[in-house]
């Protein structure tokens, strides 16, 4: 169940905070990768402690909008950029 994962940046992968969201930035090519979340997700969230669920505790999200960002977040896993802990 993806709502019970959590994540942290896979080796060689950097992670900055924009306006539109999140920049992560691989040593793996060189590439970059935009999710755009806004302030939802922080670099913080990447240290693996909690999962989507609970960092996003106060119901900020509808329940389609937090699929979405969980579906963005297993494309990441797919590119190596995270890593599930």
């Amino acid at each position: 169940m993806v709502e019970k994962k959590k994540y942290k940046l896979a080796s060689g992968t950097q992670v900055r905070e924009e306006d539109f969201g999140l920049l992560f930035y691989t040593m793996q090519g060189p590439r970059l990768f935009f999710l755009s979340c806004g302030s939802l997700l922080g670099s913080a969230f990447f240290e693996g402690n909690k999962t989507l669920c609970q960092y996003l505790k106060d119901g900020r999200l509808s329940g389609s909008q937090c699929l979405s960002l969980e579906h963005s977040l297993e494309t990441l896993m797919e590119k190596g950029v995270l890593l599930e802990c």
